[in-house]
């Protein structure tokens, strides 16, 4: 093989040409689109300006993932009172002829921080209610349940209470057909600390 002898003029120029070339680039597509400085204005002609993301954007986007809360995994051994609880024998008794009159209501109620609160609504065996509650900002931890109406409550035992649906959310919507004749409703629990409103609207066979 006889590779080709350069001279040092011919080195020289080649040097110099990659260096403008170099330099050209950085000028045209590198300065605006990493350190977002458009001396030229190609970035803006090229569309390079919006690759640029400077550091208190990175600063916050990784600050904003990093602060979004972690929420403990909810299972069915967290639904409702414990099972050496009965259920009280009145959840057997049978529907009324006649439900409760058909009504809409919208309440906001307002959970403190740190602490819990429940809002409760009262409807017959198989009694229909569609429901729909937000938070005007933030999570809250829920436990939409159930208790049975009972004729000679026991004020010295645990109250029976069924769980139909826990989440932490700010926002849910439902119908309910009430399974016996009782209290239903929400327990409601802020863990932040700001207070939150739930805004709840509420259509249905209740009385509030």
């Amino acid at each position: 093989m006889n590779p080709p002898r350069l001279e040092a003029q011919q080195i020289g120029k080649a040097v110099l040409a990659a260096l403008v070339l170099g330099v050209v680039v950085f000028t045209v597509a590198v300065l605006p689109a990493e350190y977002g400085k458009d001396p030229l204005g190609t970035g803006k002609l090229l569309g390079l300006n919006g690759l640029y993301q400077s550091e208190d954007h990175h600063h916050h986007h990784v600050h904003a993932v990093e602060s979004q809360p972690v929420y403990p995994i909810l299972t069915m051994a967290d639904a409702g009172s414990d099972p050496s609880i009965p259920m009280p024998k009145e959840a057997n008794n049978p529907a009324p002829a006649k439900q409760y009159d058909e009504r809409e209501d919208s309440v906001t109620v307002r959970v403190p921080a740190g602490k819990g609160i429940e809002f409760k609504m009262n409807v017959l065996k198989y009694g229909k209610v569609k429901y729909e509650w937000v938070t005007d900002h933030g999570v809250l931890f829920t436990d939409f349940h159930g208790e049975v109406k009972e004729e000679h409550p026991d004020p010295n035992k645990d109250e029976f209470f069924e769980s139909y649906t826990e989440a932490y959310s700010n926002n849910i919507i439902g119908t309910f057909w009430a399974p016996y004749e009782g209290r239903h409703g929400w327990y409601f629990k802020n863990k932040s600390a700001k207070d939150i409103v739930v805004s709840i609207r509420l259509k249905g066979q209740y009385t509030l």
